[in-house]
């Protein structure tokens, strides 16, 4: 009875998910100039398969991806593990370390920009270097690397702390009577009881950072040289209108975070399903 109550919620649901996708991949099936639609069936595709500025994009996006997921998830193991300690200005700690995180990304993006500018930027003035951070595209993605990971490892902090409030002291008790060290208490009892919670983290973070725009586009508008893959299908929705190609590029990206998203949901309910077998065997 209640999933007959809850059908019309989730149609309606799935209606306003779906319809954008759906007409994205009806777009990419025609060349657009103007209010002329020409049915190419896959051309636009096939075009993105030869396009070197795409596989430009696919790379940009795949460093990005790598280097920031992987600098979020350490420091913000860090920032969680300070936090979830007992100290006096514990709160006023925490505050601190997610400031970061509620700055609208529009804006943490053009201060960063301001930061790394050869003039009037202090980011050379503070390491002693002559790097032009914008003009240099390796320089360029280290930049925006860095005002994300600085921008999102609270985010990530945040989900691990709440996934270390969840593990009983008991465990830590009876390690630390069993002689376990710092270390070993960390990577016996903390790493794996904090499996899901990391599992999450780097799920939400993956998935944003695939589909990154706000740095790249503040750091270098639609420069081939840092463009990601969304910033790129946005070059040819708004700089260079070609509707189709843009929906191709658009559809070529949803359907990379979503294989992604399920490989990282499939293993997490892997996970989750072995941990419940375990635990009915005991």
């Amino acid at each position: 009875m209640g999933r007959i109550f809850l059908a019309p919620s989730f149609a309606f649901m799935a209606v306003i998910a779906l319809f954008p996708v759906f007409y994205a991949v009806l777009m990419s099936l025609y060349e657009i100039r103007g209010f002329n639609q020409d049915f190419t069936g896959l051309g636009n595709y096939a075009r993105a398969l030869t396009d070197p500025g795409f596989y430009n994009a696919a790379l940009n996006t795949l460093v990005f991806t790598v280097a920031s997921v992987t600098l979020e998830f350490v420091i913000g193991l860090g920032f969680a593990l300070i936090m979830h300690q007992a100290f006096v200005g514990r709160g006023l700690t925490r505050a601190v370390i997610l400031v970061p995180w509620v700055i609208p990304t529009a804006v943490a993006a053009q201060v960063w920009r301001y930061m790394f500018d050869h003039n009037p930027g202090f980011v050379n003035a503070v390491l002693g270097t002559d790097v032009n951070w914008l003009r240099d595209p390796a320089w360029s993605m280290v930049g925006i690397i860095a005002a994300d990971v600085w921008k999102t490892a609270p985010f990530v902090a945040l989900l691990l702390l709440a996934g270390l409030q969840t593990i009983p002291k008991d465990y830590y008790e009876a390690a630390k009577m069993d002689g376990a060290g710092v270390l070993q208490r960390f990577w016996s009892v903390t790493l794996p009881l904090l499996r899901p919670a990391i599992v999450v983290a780097l799920l939400f973070r993956t998935v944003d950072a695939l589909r990154m725009f706000d740095f790249a586009y503040v750091f270098a508008g639609y420069s081939n040289s840092l463009a990601t893959l969304s910033v790129y299908a946005q070059r040819f929705l708004v700089a260079e209108p070609r509707l189709g190609y843009a929906s191709a590029l658009s559809t070529v990206t949803f359907v990379i975070v979503m294989l992604v998203g399920l490989a990282f949901i499939s293993r997490m309910g892997r996970h989750m399903v072995g941990d419940t077998a375990r635990e009915v065997k005991r």
